[in-house]
């Protein structure tokens, strides 16, 4: 049987794996009381923006891959307070490579009061070189980083190309707070085959810490592995968000050329990713994540079932990977009927898709925003309840529903 049947077939089967959840093209619910979306550009002319958060007065503080962290006044000017030569507080061990730089950013929950800021980056301060997660302290008056503090300081990065992909592949980066407090960290499996079951190494998982980058007790790590750990065996997750009435984590991670996967995480979870070669089977630099790791010759499964009967199990899979990436839980009344549903952005597809949840928490439906093309790095809901949409094209879009 030729790979593209087997790809067939194991789609099928997956789709069957995870309830029936494909992209099928089923009607949304809820369609008349859909919003009207209205989208203006809010900034213009950035250098590759990848994530955003707010302020409750609409001061937006964004990253750019390539130069670091700044902030937007609510006046519309800008100031870079970290990253490349003209921010306040320079980093010099910064680099940007491939898919890697700068990437997420999250206000500590406390912020009003200690007027901390964290940041997701690609690092040289060690060989070999790592991503990390930095801690910023900002002046009064925000206008300038005072000081840095390293909290989590080896998660794993792609050093050198290889058959697969350059170097800076596979980063993951997104960070966000939950209502507890704690802060996750989403990270990438490096195109490296055993890194993402590897759970002594933090690449291909998804972490929680406090804000000193310690583990939570919690996480339920797995027996010998790193305590901050809170899954393991993922891809390249980009995407994370807390369901707005159950605090539950849900990821939105990418497929290689099949299942991309919206999950609900739950501590010490395995999301069932394994690319490494099977006995008798061979890949090039023993990553199997494009082809196949088994002997059957079906391709490496994102979700493998087979091999992790106890593997969370996705509540969407796509058939086809369409570039899963940022994910939020859209709130307030003028969402109408997608408010408090989730909205995911297909990087690849250049799309946004908001899907039903039912009160399990599974997908119910799915529909697409009517929205201008485009790769969608980073959704976030602003003060106002409007969507901000980063976008590799360099812009930050304003997406008011109507």
């Amino acid at each position: 049987m030729s790979l593209k049947k087997l790809l067939i077939a194991y789609v099928v089967l997956q789709a069957a794996c995870a309830n029936g959840s494909s992209n099928g093209g089923e009607e949304s619910l809820g369609s008349s009381r859909e919003p009207t979306l209205v989208k203006t550009n809010f900034m213009t002319g950035l250098q590759n923006p990848w994530d955003l958060t707010f302020l409750p007065d609409g001061t937006m503080f964004f990253t750019e891959k390539c130069r670091g962290l700044s902030m937007r006044k609510t006046d519309g000017s800008i100031v870079r307070l970290f990253g490349t030569t003209g921010s306040s507080l320079v980093a010099n061990d910064l680099f940007c490579e491939g898919q890697s730089g700068v990437h997420g950013v999250a206000l500590d929950p406390n912020f009003a009061s200690n007027r901390l800021i964290y940041v997701y980056m690609a690092s040289n301060l060690s060989s070999p070189r790592t991503n990390r997660v930095v801690k910023l302290t900002l002046s009064e008056d925000l206008s300038t980083a005072l000081n840095r503090t390293d909290i989590i300081t080896d998660i794993s990065y792609k050093n050198a190309a290889n058959n697969w992909g350059g170097a800076g592949s596979h980063s993951g980066g997104r960070i966000r707070f939950d209502g507890n407090g704690y802060l996750y960290v989403t990270t990438g499996d490096n195109h490296n085959g055993p890194l993402p079951q590897d759970v002594t190494k933090l690449g291909g998982k998804v972490l929680r810490v406090d804000t000193n980058g310690t583990g939570i007790p919690g996480n339920n790590s797995p027996s010998g592995g790193d305590p901050r750990i809170f899954t393991f065996g993922h891809r390249n997750v980009q995407g994370i968000t807390f369901h707005p009435a159950t605090g539950q984590p849900y990821i939105a991670e990418h497929g290689p050329n099949h299942s991309d996967e919206v999950t609900r995480l739950t501590p010490g979870g395995n999301g069932g990713w394994d690319p490494k070669p099977e006995p008798g089977v061979t890949c090039a630099d023993n990553y199997c994540g494009y082809i196949s790791n088994k002997p059957s010759g079906i391709p490496t499964p994102m979700t493998d079932v087979e091999k992790f009967p106890n593997a969370l199990r996705p509540t969407v899979v796509y058939a086809d990977s369409q570039g899963m990436g940022p994910a939020t839980f859209l709130t307030g009344a003028k969402w109408r009927a997608w408010e408090g549903n989730l909205a995911v952005g297909m990087m690849a597809a250049q799309r946004m898709d908001v899907f039903y949840l039912n009160s399990s928490g599974e997908r119910e439906a799915t529909t697409t925003a009517t929205l201008p093309s485009a790769r969608m790095r980073s959704l976030v809901i602003g003060p106002d309840s409007n969507l901000y949409i980063a976008t590799d094209g360099g812009q930050i879009w304003k997406v008011e529903p109507q």
